[in-house]
C-alpha cells in the first residue's frame, strides 16, 4: 500500500502544485484559456484557492515524508475531494460543462485519502 500511496498521492500533488502554482502567478488573461471560469471568480479568491491546492499538495506529501502525523494526509486528500465536488459545481452552473478532469481528480483524491490510513 506505501507505494501505491505514493504514486497516487504523487501524481496528484505534482498536479496541484502546478495548477495552484499557476493560478497563483499568472493573470485572468493567460489562464482563461485553461480554465473558463476564471471570470466569474474575484482574482483574490482565485489566488486563495491556489494557495490552498499548494498547501494542499504539500500536506499529501511532507507528512508521510517526515513521518509525522499522519492524519495531515488524509485531511488533505478528502479536501481535494470537497474541492473538486465544488469545482463540478461551477462547472456545471456555468457555460462550461466539461468535468471529466474533475471527476478523476475526485476519484484519485479518495484513493489517496483510503490509502492514507492504511498502515
Amino acid at each position: 500500500m506505501n507505494i501505491a500511496y505514493w504514486i497516487v498521492a504523487g501524481l496528484l500533488a505534482l498536479f496541484y502544485f502546478y495548477a495552484g502554482t499557476l493560478k497563483v502567478i499568472r493573470s485572468r488573461d493567460q489562464l482563461r484559456p485553461m480554465m473558463a471560469w476564471v471570470d466569474r471568480i474575484p482574482v483574490p479568491a482565485l489566488r486563495a484557492l491556489g494557495s490552498v491546492e499548494i498547501l494542499g499538495a504539500a500536506g499529501l506529501i511532507l507528512p508521510p515524508l517526515t513521518g509525522t502525523a499522519p492524519w495531515p494526509a488524509s485531511a488533505a486528500a478528502i479536501g481535494f475531494v470537497l474541492l473538486q465536488a465544488g469545482a463540478i459545481a461551477v462547472h456545471l452552473t456555468g457555460e462550461d460543462r466539461r468535468i471529466t478532469l474533475n471527476v478523476g481528480l475526485i476519484a484519485a483524491a479518495a484513493v489517496t485519502a483510503w490509502l492514507a490510513t492504511k498502515p
